[in-house]
């Protein structure tokens, strides 16, 4: 599993439980929450965190996504409501990413 000091208080008795043997229903039962959601947290608390941008790299993870999905060719309308935003928002999101890469 990840290291234990990037994950949450919950995220670490969970990871420990399920190392101890217990299974997600008694996780679930202890902590009051479904089997599903203990499965849930358990996979992302597996999920490596704390990584660092690649050297170099100017852009936020949000802007290299944009710039990603445009390149797909997938209209800002529809990015915008991936992300609970306007399309106005994603605009400005996608003109300040390619500013950045300019000024590199």
């Amino acid at each position: 599993m990840a290291h234990n000091a990037a994950l949450r208080p919950f995220e670490r008795r969970v990871v420990h439980m399920i190392s101890q043997g217990l299974d997600e229903d008694e996780i679930g039962r202890r902590f009051r929450r479904r089997p599903e959601t203990i499965r849930r947290v358990a996979a992302l608390a597996a999920i490596p965190h704390g990584s660092r941008p690649v050297a170099g790299d100017v852009l936020r993870p949000l802007e290299r996504r944009v710039l990603r999905w445009r390149a797909q060719g997938v209209e800002l309308p529809e990015i915008a409501q991936r992300f609970r935003r306007s399309a106005g928002f994603m605009a400005q999101v996608e003109r300040l990413a390619h500013f950045k890469l300019e000024q590199r």
